[in-house]
């Protein structure tokens, strides 16, 4: 998803705007989750960028997005851009290797 939502319309006030932005990217987030993952992933990561516009946009945490829109609400912003691509991804283990277990 890459799109640069509107914030200003003329019945929709600003409050109700920015709940409906959240509600968007929430179900497509869920959508992307629940597609099959290919052989060998675990889960889908999220490779995320926010930004007033396109060129400035800078990657984020997907746990961050919800305070950055909020934060574009108090700054008085009239539009913002959000990129979320999907990719799969493998667990790391947490399991520490022989040669990390002879040097403790």
């Amino acid at each position: 998803m890459k799109k640069t939502f509107e914030l200003i319309h003329p019945k929709i006030k600003l409050e109700r705007r920015v709940d409906a932005v959240k509600h968007e990217l929430k179900k497509y987030l869920k959508r992307e989750r629940n597609k099959t993952l290919p052989s060998g992933a675990d889960y889908w990561d999220f490779d995320c960028k926010f930004g007033n516009t396109e060129a400035e946009a800078e990657p984020v945490h997907v746990s961050q997005l919800n305070k950055l829109i909020d934060k574009t609400q108090t700054e008085n912003l009239t539009s913002f851009y959000v990129e979320i691509l999907a990719k799969p991804c493998v667990r790391k283990s947490n399991e520490l290797s022989d040669d990390e277990l002879e040097d403790e």
